[in-house]
C-alpha cells in the first residue's frame, strides 16, 4: 500500500518540460480545437448510452418486451464494448490513433441506423450490440489522444473533456428522450435511437484534417512529422523540441536524433510485448500504475451510480411519479448536473488536483446514497398513491446533488488518471484493460439492477452502493498518488521507479 507522505527531494521538482519552456500556461488553440473534434465520438457514446433510458419505456410498450428483456437491451452495448476493448489498444498502435476513432464512429452509424429501423426486439440488440463495438473503441482511444496531444500545464483539461462531452452526450439523450417522447409510439423511439448516425459520419470526415498524435508518430519512427505536430501544438519552438526530447527517450530513441526518419522495432512500432510487461513479473512501479488505473474503473461502475441513472425513470416511477412526460422531464435534471459539475471539473483538474476531486467526489456520493436509503425505505413503506410528496421531491434533489458529486470527481477523474499515469510503450494497451475491466463492472451493475432492487427493495440497493462507495474511497486514499502538473514521461518517477522510498501522495505548491 502507498501510503501519504512528505514530499521526497526527487518529487519536488515540476517536470523539465515546464522549467524550460516558454509560456507553458497559454492554452494552445490547435491543441484544443484537435481534443474537441475527436470529443464528439465521446458525445455520440453518451448519447447512445442514455438515450436508451427513456426509449426502453416506449420500446416495452410497444414491443412488449418483458423485464429480463430490458435488462438484456440495456446491457449488450457495454457487453459487446469488451471485445473492442481487447483489441482497440493494440489497433490504435497498429494504425494510429485517429484512424482507430474513425472506425469507432462507423460502428456507432452502422449501429444506429439499424436500432432506428428497430423492428423487433432482436434487431435492435444486434445494432445495440453493433454499437458497443463503437463504444469499445471510442472509450479507450479519445483518452489517448487527448493526453497525448496534450502538454503538462492543461493535460487535466485537455484529457477531461472527453468526459464533459460524455455528459453532455447524456443531457443531449436525455432531452431527446422528452421532447421525442411526444411524437407517436411507433416513431419516437426510433429517431431518438437513430440521430447519432449523422455526427458520426461527419466526425469520419473530420478526423481526416486533424493531426495524428506525435507520439504515436515517433513510435513508429517518424520523427520529422512528429517535429511538424509538436510544433503545431505547442506554444513555443522551444517547448516542441523539449517535448520531443522527452518522447524519444520514452521510446528508447537517441534525443539528439536529427533524422526525419528512423528505424524502430516491430515490437515498439506495434506495441508488442506491452501486455507482457504489465502482467508476467512486472517491475515495482508497472504494478502500482496498474492497480491505481484498474482499481479507479472498477469503483467508477460499482459505486452504483451509472445504474441509478440508466433506470432513473424507474427510480422516479417507483418513487410515486406516473406520468412518462414528467420521468423523462425530471431525468433532463440528472443531465444538467452531470454537465455543470464536469465543466466545472475541467477547470479544477489542474488547479487543485485528481486525487482530492476523487476524494471530495466518493465523499459526496456516499452521503447522498444515504439520503436515497432514507427516502426510498419511507416511500416504499407507503401506501400505494400515498407516498410523501417531500421524500419524492427530496429524492430527486439529492439525485441531481449525487449526479454532480459523482462528475467532479468519479466520472471525469477516472478517465485523466488512467490515461495519463501508463508510459507510452503501454498507454493504449494498459487502458485497454482498464476498460474491459470497466466495462465488466458496468455490465454487471446495470444487467442485475432491476433483479437485485427487486430482491432487497431500492433502499436495501441503495446501502449496498453506500458500502462500496466506503471502499472506493479508501481506495483513492491509501492507492493514488498526485499527478497534477507532472509530464507522462514523469509518471514512473511518481509510481517509484529509481526510487527506495515509497511513492508520495502530496505534493507541495512547487508543484502546481
Amino acid at each position: 500500500m502507498l501510503s501519504s507522505g512528505k514530499e521526497t527531494n526527487g518529487h519536488s521538482q515540476v517536470s523539465s518540460m515546464e522549467s524550460t519552456c516558454g509560456d507553458v500556461n497559454h492554452l494552445n488553440k490547435h491543441a484544443c480545437a484537435c481534443v474537441l473534434a475527436a470529443t464528439i465520438i465521446s458525445a455520440i457514446f453518451g448519447y447512445v448510452t442514455t438515450v436508451m433510458a427513456g426509449a426502453l419505456l416506449f420500446i416495452k410498450e410497444e414491443l412488449e418486451i418483458s423485464d429480463m428483456q430490458v435488462q438484456l437491451l440495456a446491457g449488450i452495448l457495454n457487453a459487446c464494448a469488451l471485445p473492442a476493448c481487447m483489441i482497440a489498444g493494440r489497433l490504435s498502435d497498429y494504425i494510429g490513433r485517429r484512424y482507430t476513432i474513425m472506425l469507432s464512429s462507423i460502428f456507432f452509424f452502422l449501429g444506429s441506423i439499424l436500432m432506428g429501423y428497430g423492428s423487433s426486439f432482436p434487431i435492435l440488440m444486434i445494432g445495440r450490440c453493433i454499437a458497443g463495438f463503437g463504444v469499445g473503441f471510442a472509450l479507450i482511444i479519445v483518452s489517448v489522444y487527448s493526453a497525448e496531444i496534450s502538454s503538462p500545464s492543461y493535460r487535466g483539461f485537455l484529457t477531461s473533456l472527453p468526459d464533459l462531452s460524455i455528459n453532455i452526450g447524456f443531457l443531449l439523450g436525455y432531452l431527446s428522450n422528452y421532447f421525442l417522447g411526444k411524437l407517436s409510439l411507433r416513431l419516437g423511439w426510433r429517431i431518438m435511437l437513430a440521430i447519432p448516425s449523422i455526427p458520426s459520419i461527419g466526425l469520419v470526415i473530420l478526423m481526416l484534417q486533424l493531426v495524428e498524435s506525435p507520439r504515436w508518430l515517433v513510435m513508429q519512427g517518424r520523427l520529422g512529422d512528429a517535429k511538424k505536430v509538436l510544433l503545431l501544438i505547442s506554444n513555443s519552438k522551444q517547448e516542441a523540441e523539449q517535448r520531443m526530447k522527452e518522447i524519444k527517450n520514452a521510446v528508447g530513441i537517441d534525443e539528439n536524433c536529427t533524422q526525419n526518419i528512423v528505424h524502430v522495432s516491430k515490437k515498439t512500432r506495434s506495441g508488442g510485448g506491452a501486455l507482457k510487461e504489465m502482467f508476467y513479473k512486472p517491475s515495482p512501479h508497472v504494478y502500482r500504475i496498474l492497480i491505481a488505473a484498474i482499481g479507479v474503473h472498477i469503483f467508477q461502475n460499482i459505486c452504483g451510480v451509472e445504474g441509478i441513472f440508466l433506470y432513473s425513470p424507474r427510480i422516479f416511477g417507483r418513487m410515486g411519479i406516473t406520468d412518462k412526460g414528467t420521468l423523462l422531464l425530471a431525468t433532463v435534471g440528472i443531465g444538467i448536473s452531470q454537465t455543470l459539475f464536469t465543466l466545472l471539473s475541467c477547470f479544477l483538474l489542474d488547479k487543485i488536483g485528481r486525487r482530492i476531486l476523487l476524494l471530495v467526489s466518493s465523499g459526496g456520493v456516499i452521503f447522498s446514497m444515504l439520503g436515497l436509503c432514507v427516502c426510498s425505505a419511507i416511500v416504499e413503506n407507503s401506501k400505494l398513491g400515498e407516498e410523501p410528496l417531500w421524500a419524492i421531491i427530496f429524492t430527486i434533489i439529492v439525485i441531481y446533488i449525487m449526479a454532480g458529486f459523482n462528475a467532479i470527481g468519479i466520472g471525469a477523474v477516472t478517465w485523466v488518471y488512467s490515461t495519463e499515469i501508463f508510459p507510452l510503450r503501454l498507454r493504449a494497451q494498459g487502458l485497454g484493460v482498464c476498460v474491459i475491466m470497466n466495462r465488466i463492472t458496468n455490465v454487471a451493475v446495470v444487467t442485475s439492477f432491476i433483479s437485485i432492487y427487486k430482491t432487497i427493495t431500492l433502499g436495501g440497493t441503495f446501502f449496498l452502493f453506500v458500502g462500496t462507495n466506503v471502499l472506493g474511497w479508501w481506495f483513492y486514499y491509501s492507492f493514488l498518488p498526485e499527478t497534477k502538473g507532472r509530464s507522462l514521461e514523469d509518471m514512473e518517477t511518481i509510481f517509484g521507479k529509481n526510487s527506495n522510498s515509497e511513492v508520495q501522495m502530496k505534493y507541495g505548491s512547487n508543484n502546481a
